[in-house]
This record gives structure tokens, sequence and C-alpha cells, in this order.
């Protein structure tokens, strides 16, 4: 299949770049470059470094691909409450001009980069996609809300055939967010400069941690689907947050302080993925534990200049 991926020289977007061509795909990666990296785009892809902004480029890029896999969106959960109104314009106007790119340019496979962020608070764990989708407590989550909403709606209108995968907390080796709010990366990069590591809540939340590969793989599962699908991506097992950092110190034979930065706004106690969907509709599996993806992590940063 020819597949358009946004924001494919991110953490997530070059991982599935790599994963499409090794199995045969040709891919075109859209990205502004604004919070990817160019270092991290395959040379073997077709690359255009331009916004979701530009719809008439876009048209011009996309005739011809089979679907889109649609990641660029900005991430930061406390950006997105200083910078409300750039939130909204990147992800949501961008993710609305791509969809209108795509049906004149009548391509009408969309497989859309989600969040465990939009169940809020659950109700109950493990979540299941029938879940209700919860109060949101920041702009980055009402943006991936309604993004969700567009893309169901063009299904409903113009007949696109649209995957949303949720992600829940995704890690692994190539992760070079600027700055940097996801705890993993956060962990082994301070755990690697001996330099105290910034743990919120005493480490108590629980959060369920999916490497990279594993999640790569969800994206190049759903380009076979039609139709309209939801799916959580995650491994069904939680961990607390400060039993990765005990992990992160067995792997590299020695501990750093801990910086306890208190309670932080917004955040839930409690995120476990029911993936049950996703491996009866898909055979889709986590393979990587958290051991070994620890340990491919650290060894990448290990690589780092840092």
């Amino acid at each position: 299949m020819r597949v358009l991926v946004t924001g494919g020289a991110g953490f997530i977007g070059s991982h599935v770049n790599k994963l499409l061509l090794d199995q045969g795909h040709s891919v075109t990666v859209v990205d502004d470059l604004s919070k990817g990296h160019q270092d991290s785009i395959d040379a073997r892809v077709d690359f255009h470094q331009i916004g979701l902004e530009n719809q008439e480029e876009l048209e011009k890029i996309l005739p011809g691909h089979d679907g889109v896999i649609h990641m660029a969106s900005f991430i930061e959960v406390g950006e997105s409450v200083k910078k409300p109104v750039e939130f909204a314009q990147n992800n949501i106007v961008g993710t609305v001009k791509l969809l209108e790119a795509m049906k004149n340019a009548n391509v009408k496979k969309m497989i859309f980069s989600s969040s465990a962020c939009v169940y809020g608070k659950p109700e109950k764990l493990p979540i299941t996609e029938e879940d209700p989708l919860g109060e949101q407590e920041n702009p980055y989550g009402i943006t991936k809300v309604t993004m969700e909403e567009f893309c169901k709606l063009f299904h409903t209108l113009h007949n696109f055939d649209v995957t949303i995968l949720r992600y829940f907390n995704p890690y692994g080796p190539g992760e070079l967010h600027e700055p940097e709010t996801h705890a993993i990366p956060n962990f082994v990069k301070s755990a690697l400069t001996k330099t105290p590591i910034p743990l919120f809540w005493k480490g108590e939340q629980i959060r369920d941690f999916i490497f990279i590969d594993d999640l790569a793989q969800a994206h190049i599962l759903a380009l076979t689907l039609t139709g309209l699908h939801i799916y959580n991506v995650g491994t069904e097992s939680g961990v607390k947050v400060a039993d990765v950092v005990k992990q992160i110190f067995e792997i590299v034979g020695y501990e750093v302080p801990i910086d306890d930065k208190g309670e932080r706004k917004g955040d839930v106690p409690a995120l476990v993925a029911s993936s049950e969907k996703l491996k009866k509709e898909l055979g889709w599996n986590a393979k990587v534990n958290l051991e070994e993806g620890l340990k491919k992590t650290i060894e990448f940063f290990k690589n780092q200049n840092l």
C-alpha cells in the first residue's frame, strides 16, 4: 500500500514509517518539523516539509495514496494549558483541513492517533472502548476528543474508513521531545546523567506502558480495515510509576536521588487498557515486556549526548 504519514518525523511516526517500509509499503511523510526531527526520517520515504494548515499542498500530495496515518499534533499537556488557541488551531483545525484534503483527493482511509486521555478519570479498570469519555481537564484532551469526532463525522458524511487508536503510555528508543514531558525518557535521562529523578505523586500513579514497536504494529494491522473502528492499545498490565523507577535503577546498577514534585493537577490515579478487542479483531499482541523495553530504551539514551 501507499501510505501518507503525518507527523512522520516524530517519535511514534518514525517507528511506524520503518515498520511500513520493512513490510513492503511505500511511505510519504508530511511534517513541518516544528516538533519532529529530520534525523528521524527514514531515507526511503518521500518527505514533504509542510504543515497541515497548507490544505492546497496536501491536495497535491495525497492523490494515489491508499490511506493516511495521522499523528501530527501538539502533545504537551502543560503547554496546552498555556496555549489553548495554538493547540486548537494546530490539532483540531489541522485535522479538519487534512480530512477535507483527503476528501477532495478521494483518499478515504484514516488511521488516527488518539489517546487514553479521552477517557478522563476512568470509572473502572481496565478501560474498554465502550466506556464513556470523561470530563477533560486540559485543552490537549479536548483536542483529541474533537479530532476523534471529526474523523467519525467524515466516516458518516463521506464514507471514510476510520480506525481510531487510543494509545496508553508509549515509550521506547527515539523519544526526543522538546520539552520532554513523558515519564520514562525523563527517568532514564536523569538516571544516566546521575541527576535527581522528577517524580509526581511519589510515583503512586498506575500506568499501562506500551513499547513503541508493539504500538507501531497496531497501525499496520489497521490498514486492512473498512468501516469505523476504535481500539485501545495497551499491555493490559498496570504498573506503579515508582516501580518503573526501581526497574531502571536495577538495570543501570545504581540509584540516584528522587526529586519529589508533589501533586500535579490533571493526573488521574490509574490508567490500564483492555486491549481484548484489538487482539480479537486484528490478532495484535504486546510482545515486549517492561523490563526488555526499558533495557532497549536505556541503551538508546546511552548513545545520545546527554
